[in-house]
């Protein structure tokens, strides 16, 4: 067994893993953007599908809405794995929260090149420990308003969740809810390679700054 899961409950693990991908992977910045007639956000300043670079359309409530959309899809992926899975909720949920980010930086409608995963991370933490998310929250804004840098302030959220979930979220290190809590901040960091060379060189990008 894995963390008290029996055999016979594995397949209904890999339905949970497989929706949450799936609810993950909805390109909600390629779509509000196309809606609105800004054309392919894949073609406008980083070619990324988050929130930061919609951004840069100069349309504020169409980030906004991607931002609130992108997170809120990885609360609903971890509320889809408390419903169908009464009996494993903390494994299920945690296993959802790690899918529905991979399903946004991965997705599979646009070829695995999605976005980093940040708004979906804080959604999908959000919805595990409201307290532990809300903390996150707070982390990114602090650095992100100091440094005028939204990655930094990202960077440094994900990189300090394992820490927060220990202290002051009272999540012990051998249950799955902070394995995914490490998992998703690897994903996330990952994902950000590119920003964290910049942020060394003194070339990322500040808030309110187009990347050409």
């Amino acid at each position: 067994m894995i963390y008290g899961i029996p055999s016979y409950d594995l397949p209904l693990m890999a339905a949970v893993g497989f929706l949450s991908y799936l609810i993950g992977s909805i390109p909600f910045g390629l779509v509000l953007t196309a809606l609105s007639g800004g054309g392919d956000i894949r073609k406008i300043g980083s070619g990324n599908i988050g929130a930061t670079n919609v951004l840069r359309t100069g349309n504020k409530k169409l980030a906004a809405g991607t931002l609130v959309l992108d997170g809120t899809k990885g609360a609903f992926a971890v509320f889809c794995a408390f419903v169908l899975c009464p009996f494993h909720t903390d494994a299920a949920e945690a296993l959802a929260a790690v899918c529905a980010v991979a399903g946004h930086c991965f997705p599979v409608w646009l070829k695995f090149r999605g976005g980093k995963g940040v708004a979906t991370g804080l959604g999908s933490v959000i919805a595990l420990s409201p307290a532990i998310g809300l903390c996150c929250c707070a982390i990114w804004l602090i650095f992100a308003r100091a440094t005028r840098i939204s990655s930094a302030g990202a960077l440094v959220a994900f990189a300090t969740l394992p820490l927060v979930m220990i202290w002051p979220g009272h999540v012990p290190p051998s249950s799955p809810v902070y394995l995914s809590g490490v998992l998703i901040a690897l994903l996330i960091l990952i994902r950000h390679h590119a920003n964290i060379t910049r942020i060394l060189h003194g070339t990322e990008p500040r808030i309110g700054q187009d990347r050409t």
